[in-house]
């Protein structure tokens, strides 16, 4: 059995990763050459801020200071999603390689906040959390058919051209 959250213990924990999915996007997408995959880092880190957002406006705590000071704070390095990407831009394959932690770490973001949502009784703090999870899933598949792009699968986009023929 999960461990069950007060709102405050709940929006401390999402502002953190929220805070950190933004970092890694933003430093994906400053290390990524493929311009539609760049387009895409980006995207997901300013729909990031906005999950933040929503996050920090119910959040009673002041150890993170002020929004705007907390998002430009350094990155948390030792984060293993930062970690990971850090170790993946040594490599030729780091676009492909950033794209896996990204699905890795949005599906995380997905189970975890689905389960504390379910222990929120403030309707209002639920319903954030039940909203970033809709949003966090389609960022997964967002991630997903940028992915299979940059794979040259078929991605959703070119899936009727391939059905019919």
């Amino acid at each position: 059995m999960g461990k069950e959250y007060t709102v405050q213990e709940a929006l401390k924990l999402a502002i953190q990763a929220e805070k950190d999915s933004m970092d890694f996007y933003r430093r994906a997408a400053s290390v990524t050459m493929n311009e539609r995959a760049k387009k895409v880092f980006e995207l997901l880190a300013n729909e990031e801020v906005g999950h933040l957002k929503s996050f920090f406006n119910h959040y009673k705590g002041g150890d993170f200071g002020d929004l705007m000071s907390f998002m430009e704070s350094p990155p948390n390095k030792k984060n293993a999603t930062y970690l990971a990407l850090e170790k993946a831009i040594d490599e030729e394959t780091h676009e492909q390689k950033a794209l896996e932690i990204a699905l890795k770490e949005e599906k995380s973001c997905i189970d975890q906040y689905t389960i504390i949502g379910k222990d929120i009784i403030d309707p209002l703090v639920r319903g954030i959390f039940e909203r970033v999870v809709k949003e966090t899933q389609n960022h997964y598949d967002m991630i997903e058919d940028e992915y299979m792009h940059i794979m040259t699968m078929v991605d959703k986009s070119d899936q009727d051209i391939y059905v019919r023929e």
